[in-house]
């Protein structure tokens, strides 16, 4: 054994008797079994292209409803573009640029919309099925996909409200850093509601409620310190900015927001998995193979079965056979 072998062997037994660092390492491992960087390339793609239409049936059916120049047609939208706080004014003028036009403005949202959200929703509940690793016998299937995307559009529609709210709120209050503290934790409550709403929609439903809550937790952590470290930058660096760029900015900027977003998602999803199933602690030098190393590697093999009359037999030397259904 060479040193630098040696030296691996040593942090990975330290990661191994380690409780938390042993969980961090099982989840970062997870997301490379599954390939989470390419799950969340695909949410990438498919939540930039419903991104646009979803935004303009908003502002269009608030122009309709409550009128353009409303105080609750500006904090919802107020509400929703915070959300991306980097790109977020750039974005809301092009989306009132598309908007001048409301009949034309909501024809084009809608059918937008009905495209794109059945492409971002496949794709998440496809993702969460991979994360959790369900036989392909076991998954949804194309019709209670498509009652599960409608509901993800209602979770959606849930999030915009109370995010509207939570803006109402927040400026009543002014600048006061007790208000402000208490918007932030206002948010992260509704962060965690979100990923847990959104978790239980995406993931099938062999999988219990409450082995989603943890990930919810994590992910609406990290998406509130996201958000406020948008804020931050906006306000301290890019305020004073030359907007030549501003095409580039938005699309570029659009586009790496909402994969960070992804990839978090995709993190806090392993994270559920990690927890509920003790898939921890994982080797990073084999052999040996750890039992959770064994545990995710048949799991991984038996969500092959594609039929009822399929069975998968995973073996490993020294271990007993495990026959998957």
């Amino acid at each position: 054994m060479n040193r630098a072998e040696a030296a691996v062997r040593f942090i990975d037994r330290h990661q191994q008797h380690n409780r938390l660092l042993g969980f961090v390492y099982g989840v970062m491992k997870k997301y490379g079994d599954d390939r989470g960087g390419q799950l969340a390339a695909l949410l990438t793609y498919y939540g930039f292209l419903s991104l646009f239409p979803l935004l303009l049936l908003l502002v269009t059916v608030l122009g309709i409803v409550a009128g353009s120049s409303s105080s609750l047609t500006r904090r919802v939208e107020h509400s929703a573009l915070a959300q991306f706080p980097v790109i977020g004014s750039q974005l809301g003028a092009s989306i009132h640029e598309l908007h001048r036009n409301s009949v034309i403005g909501l024809v084009v949202g809608i059918l937008g919309l009905l495209w794109a959200s059945q492409g971002a929703s496949q794709i998440g509940q496809f993702a969460m099925a991979e994360v959790w690793n369900i036989p392909g016998v076991h998954r949804p299937n194309f019709w209670s996909r498509l009652v599960r995307t409608w509901a993800l559009m209602g979770v959606l529609g849930v999030v915009l409200l109370l995010g509207a709210s939570l803006a109402a709120l927040a400026t009543s209050g002014g600048h006061l850093p007790l208000v402000r503290a208490g918007g932030v934790a206002a948010s992260l409550v509704v962060n965690g509601v979100s990923y847990l709403m959104a978790f239980r929609v995406l993931t099938p439903k062999q999988v219990a409620t409450r082995s989603l809550v943890p990930g919810a937790l994590i992910g609406a952590l990290a998406w509130t310190v996201l958000q406020i470290g948008g804020t931050l930058l906006v306000d301290h660096q890019l305020r004073n900015t030359s907007q030549v760029y501003g095409f580039f900015a938005i699309v570029l900027g659009l586009i790496g927001w909402i994969y960070l977003g992804a990839m978090v998602t995709m993190y806090a999803a392993e994270a559920n998995v990690v927890w509920a199933r003790r898939l921890w602690p994982r080797s990073i030098v084999q052999p040996p193979l750890t039992p959770a190393d064994q545990r995710v590697l048949a799991a991984i093999a038996e969500q092959g079965v594609r039929r009822p009359e399929q069975r998968v037999t995973v073996d490993f030397e020294g271990g007993e056979d495990r026959h998957a259904p």
